[in-house]
């Protein structure tokens, strides 16, 4: 399958990409590439090959979730260089 320069505005548009109609040319041939490339991964035999939802085999060690009534922010503010009525006082923002 090759794509022509409409197929290629098609696909820029879609993927939000700017090609420059001097680039159309060059920006086809690359498409074009990529495509023979995927076709040939089609020949690849893959029927004794597990599919895999990862790459990686280690699992994840997880840990019990515990339930705590979360009203420590008197212990957080303890931290703060600044604090008042409750929150963190920061720089004030503006661009």
């Amino acid at each position: 399958m090759a794509v022509d320069n409409d197929t290629v505005k098609k696909i820029a548009l879609l993927a939000k990409l700017r090609v420059d109609e001097k680039k159309l040319e060059d920006t086809k041939s690359e498409f074009n590439k990529i495509l023979t490339w995927v076709e040939e991964l089609g020949e690849v035999n893959t029927d004794n090959v597990e599919p895999l939802s990862s790459v990686n085999d280690e699992a994840l060690t997880l840990r019990e979730d515990i339930v705590t009534s979360g009203h420590i922010s008197q212990d957080i503010l303890k931290n703060a260089p600044e604090q008042e009525f409750g929150y963190f006082v920061v720089p004030k923002v503006v661009e």
